[in-house]
């Protein structure tokens, strides 16, 4: 089964061949303006390498920041209607409460609390004021708004409100885009609220971004279906992207941890991914991402649906450097893609800290002449500090003291010699430079089962078989392999300040891509 593995990056865009687990052929391209057209190039490039036809293709697998990159840039975001069910008891702070105010005036949020709501055990507390709904949905029509946002108070123990309010939107706007939170956070009105909030302000965005994917497969005569990398390192249906597009956020560094994976055969470790503009730390447990326990700042905004545990650094390829201060500045600004043209060893006249490590003799890269005449004291001493920077988030990605296997993966990752303090090994394999992109290639079909309930008067083991086999059927639903499919991941939180001895369960099931 041939599939390509492409993962678009802020500097470069990735892409391989893989025939089952062997890589067949793998590039690296410039990422383009428009996206797009960097990632035909990088398709048809390694086609060529391969001597694959684009009809011999059974899947292409795509990684992309696109999303992420609207809501940092304050860009190519939609208006939304947003309804919180929660009066009388949620309405102390109103939605998008502690938003960047340039971030709330690119959404245009009109937004509405109505009546309705449940306690924490799922009993009802107030009737949905469908009413109410009906009203602001009709404003919003006249508004022309068509993606809404809808949060309930303890909305991921019952759903109905929400539900409800889907069908009268949908009853009044059949084209209309509706994110229920409840599909995507977790318990926390607020945070939960703003994941929503996130993903139906990406809506159009999503439509126009995996509609130009789409097309320009099928352009090239590749008629296989597309998947986009999510931030659990599983995949998603081109559908499915389009409704959900936060769960594409850190699919990049996702993508670079499970290939790291898939390259060196550690399960367990720590993984470094350097790239153009920025480095990406990360945790390998038992072969995926660990997941961050903490709420995830995204653009500005705090939300609390499933992230990997990323430390990130201003440190890439392109990383500008300032020789002339003391110590040498490093970053946090990039050439980014134009690294090929600004960059000294390639003509230009920019100092990176890729042109700092040729100087270094680190590796070989463009005209090294060019930049003999660095000084090779200030030299020593940026590549020590890069160094130091690296080791700084390596040890702050640790959960216990002692050393760590490391694994340096990304474009970049001959910025690092191969000791690093704090690591007992480090790791380069080969085909480091595109370990995104066979993420993206090798990246499995998952589903997660993320229950709040009472244990009191039921078996525990029952409990959790219960849930294993629902997640295991979840993954299968999405589109894996039956046969293929395991629990990778249990997560057991008692809820001791809740009564019937209630705790929150997560059950995570992968399985491979059913073809």
């Amino acid at each position: 089964m041939l599939r390509v593995g492409i993962d678009v990056g802020g500097t470069n865009t990735d892409a391989v061949v893989m025939e089952g687990r062997r890589l067949l052929a793998a590039c690296k391209r410039a990422t383009s303006e428009d996206i797009g057209s960097g990632v035909v190039a990088a398709i048809t490039e390694v086609l060529r390498q391969a001597s694959v036809a684009p009809s011999a293709l059974a899947a292409v697998m795509i990684g992309t920041t696109q999303f992420t990159n609207a809501l940092v840039e304050r860009r190519r975001l939609n208006r939304i209607g947003v309804i919180r069910v929660g009066l009388p008891a949620g309405a102390s702070l109103p939605p998008m409460t502690a938003w960047p105010e340039a971030l709330e005036q690119a959404i245009g949020a009109h937004t509405t609390m109505v009546s309705g709501g449940y306690h924490f055990d799922g009993r009802s507390y107030r009737d949905l004021d469908e009413a109410a709904v009906i009203a602001h949905v009709r404003d919003c029509q006249r508004l022309g708004i068509g993606a809404f946002s809808v949060s309930c108070v303890f909305a991921p123990v019952r759903d109905e409100a929400e539900r409800r309010c889907a069908e009268i939107i949908l009853g009044l706007m059949p084209q209309a885009q509706v994110t229920l939170s409840s599909q995507i956070g977790r318990l926390g009105l607020i945070e939960r609220e703003n994941a929503s909030l996130l993903n139906a302000a990406l809506g159009e965005h999503a439509q126009r971004v995996v509609g130009a994917f789409s097309q320009a497969l099928v352009e090239m005569g590749i008629a296989a279906p597309l998947y986009l990398s999510q931030n659990d390192g599983t995949l998603m249906g081109a559908a499915r992207a389009q409704r959900f597009p936060v769960f594409t956020f850190a699919s990049g560094p996702t993508n670079s941890m499970r290939g790291a994976a898939y390259l060196t055969g550690c399960r367990d470790a720590l993984v470094v991914d350097i790239g153009g503009t920025t480095t990406d730390v990360g945790a390998l447990v038992n072969g995926f991402p660990r997941e961050s326990s903490l709420s995830a700042d995204i653009g500005g905004v705090r939300t609390n649906f499933r992230m990997p545990d990323v430390v990130s650094i201003a440190l890439g390829g392109g990383s500008r450097v300032c020789l002339s201060t003391d110590p040498p500045q490093i970053g946090p600004h990039s050439v980014g893609h134009d690294l090929a043209k600004a960059a000294l060893v390639f003509g230009g006249d920019t100092l990176t800290a890729s042109d700092v490590a040729v100087a270094a003799g680190r590796f070989a890269l463009g005209d090294p002449g060019r930049v003999a005449q660095l000084d090779p004291a200030r030299v020593a001493q940026a590549m020590q500090q890069m160094q130091a920077s690296v080791e700084t988030a390596v040890d702050r990605m640790k959960t216990a003291a002692g050393e760590a296997n490391v694994i340096l993966v990304g474009g970049g990752s001959v910025l690092m010699p191969v000791h690093l303090a704090g690591a007992v090994q480090v790791l380069r394999p080969e085909h480091a430079g595109v370990a995104n992109a066979i993420g993206a290639a090798i990246a499995q079909v998952g589903a997660e089962v993320d229950r709040t309930l009472a244990l009191a008067g039921q078996d525990r083991a029952t409990v959790l078989a219960g849930l294993r086999a629902e997640a295991c059927a979840a993954s299968v639903a999405a589109g894996a392999d039956a046969d293929s499919t395991e629990v990778v991941d249990i997560e057991e939180i008692p809820l001791t300040y809740l009564p019937g001895d209630h705790v929150r369960i997560r059950v995570r099931a992968v399985g491979e891509l059913r073809l």
